[in-house]
C-alpha cells in the first residue's frame, strides 16, 4: 500500500488529539486513512464500532447488513434515530457516518453476505469486523477470513455478557473461531441470541468499542492485541475472564480445535 505522508489542514485539525498520541502520529494516521474495513452487521456491536472507526479516520468503511431499522433496535443500536425506522440499516449507518466525518468514504451493502459475495468483500478488506448475530454467518466469516488470511475481530453479546476475540490469519497456527465454538447443536445455538434472551445496551457498546480499538491497533501495528485470546466480559459484576486457544489438528477450517482457561 502506498502512503502519502502529507495530511491536509482539515485532517490535521480533525485528528489532532489522535496525532498527539506517540504511537499513532502522522504515519499511523495515514495508515488509518488508507485502510479498508469491512463491518458485517451494524446492530448494537456494529453501530458502536463504525462510529469510532469513522471518527478515527479509517479511509473506507464497508457496511454490510440486510435488515431495516426497527423501533426495538434503538435501545442499543445508537447510530440510528427514530426517523430511520423502516429504512435500510446499512444505508442509514452510512448516512450517520458521513455526517460525522465527511473526510472518509463509506459503502453500504444491503445484503446478508454469504458465498461468493462474502468471499469478494473479505478479499478486498484489510480488516474484518464480525458484528453479526447468528452462528451461520460467524462460521462463514471465519472461513472466508482464514482463506484470504485477513485479520478477523469478532464480537458477541447477550444479556449482561459480552465477548471479544481477534484472529491474525496471516499466522499459520493462530486457531480460528470454529476451533473455539465447534458446530455441535445448531438449533440450540441459533436460539441463543438477543431476540430471545435480551441484552443490555452498554454491554453491547463496550464490546463494539473494543472491536474498533482492536482494529485501530491492528491497522497501525501498535499495542498488544492478544490474538487468539477470548475475552469475556461479565457486565453484571464488571469482571473479565480470558481463554486462550491451543492448536490441535482437528478443526475442519484451520486444523486446530481446543481451548483452555488461563488466569
Amino acid at each position: 500500500m502506498t502512503i502519502n505522508y502529507e495530511l491536509s489542514d482539515a485532517e490535521f485539525i480533525r485528528y489532532s488529539r489522535q496525532l498527539m498520541v506517540a504511537e499513532i502520529g502522522e504515519v499511523g494516521q495515514q495508515q488509518l486513512m488508507n485502510a479498508q474495513v469491512l463491518v458485517i452487521g451494524v446492530g448494537g456491536l456494529g453501530s458502536a464500532a463504525v462510529m469510532y472507526l469513522a471518527a478515527a479516520g479509517v479511509g473506507l468503511l464497508v457496511i454490510a447488513d440486510d435488515d431495516d431499522v426497527e423501533v426495538s433496535n434503538l435501545q442499543r443500536q445508537v447510530i440510528y434515530r427514530d426517523s430511520d425506522i423502516a429504512t435500510s440499516k446499512a444505508q442509514a449507518a452510512c448516512q450517520q457516518i458521513n455526517a460525522l466525518n465527511p473526510l472518509i468514504c463509506t459503502r453500504a451493502v444491503q445484503a446478508k453476505l454469504a458465498g461468493f459475495q462474502l468471499d469478494i468483500e473479505v478479499q478486498q478488506a484489510d480488516i474484518v469486523l464480525d458484528c453479526s448475530d447468528n452462528w451461520g454467518t460467524r462460521y462463514a466469516i471465519n472461513q472466508a477470513c482464514f482463506k484470504h488470511q485477513k485479520t478477523l475481530i469478532s464480537g458477541a453479546s447477550i444479556g449482561w455478557q459480552g465477548q471479544l476475540i481477534a484472529f491474525d490469519f496471516r499466522q499459520s497456527k493462530s486457531g480460528c473461531y470454529q476451533c473455539l465454538f465447534p458446530i455441535f447443536n445448531s438449533t440450540e445455538q441459533q436460539a441463543n441470541n438477543c431476540r430471545t434472551g435480551g441484552v443490555i445496551g452498554p454491554v453491547v457498546g463496550t464490546i463494539g468499542n473494543l472491536q474498533a480499538l482492536t482494529a485501530i491497533k491492528a491497522i497501525t501495528g501498535v499495542g498488544d492485541i492478544g490474538f487468539s485470546l477470548l475475552q469475556q466480559f461479565d457486565g453484571f459484576n464488571n469482571r473479565w475472564q480470558q481463554l486462550s486457544i491451543n492448536t490441535e489438528p482437528h478443526c475442519p477450517v484451520c486444523g486446530v480445535v481446543t481451548h483452555q482457561e488461563i488466569v
